[in-house]
């Protein structure tokens, strides 16, 4: 076989294999955003617990929450399409002597429009305890 019957074969396995590389570039990518966000929220969910845990009045507990894991998720460089922070501050409560706990869960909607594929965008959550000082004051 002479060499003039294999032009273009380069060019045209390039096109065929092309739109293959790029949907797994994709898909990588969307792992890896997934990934990253879901210790995002993990960690600001945590972060929330914590600081609500530490006040001493139950509408303090949810506004020190709400903060906190804005604030988390913010720093992360995390943008969300929505993102619902539910805080169960029943533990404040509770009188001295008694134990106690806080409950934060984040859902956050994650943004994945601008990847090359077509996937409902997903909603991730994550739910923190942390419990509340005994014998505090509260």
């Amino acid at each position: 076989m002479s060499r003039t019957h294999e032009r273009g074969s380069a060019t045209l396995e390039l096109a065929v294999l092309a739109p293959g590389l790029l949907l797994l570039i994709a898909l990588v990518a969307l792992a890896g955003r997934h990934a990253i966000a879901d210790g995002a929220i993990d960690q600001a969910a945590a972060e929330a617990a914590r600081a609500a845990s530490l006040q001493r009045t139950p509408s303090a507990g949810r506004d020190a929450a709400t903060e906190v894991a804005r604030a988390a998720l913010a720093d992360q460089g995390l943008s969300c399409l929505r993102t619902e922070i539910d805080v169960d501050v029943a533990g404040l409560r509770a009188p001295p002597g008694r134990p106690g706990r806080v409950t934060v869960t984040v859902s956050c909607r994650l943004r994945v429009a601008d990847l090359p594929l077509r996937v409902p965008a997903t909603t991730l959550t994550a739910t923190a305890v942390s419990p509340v000082d005994t014998y505090r004051e509260r």
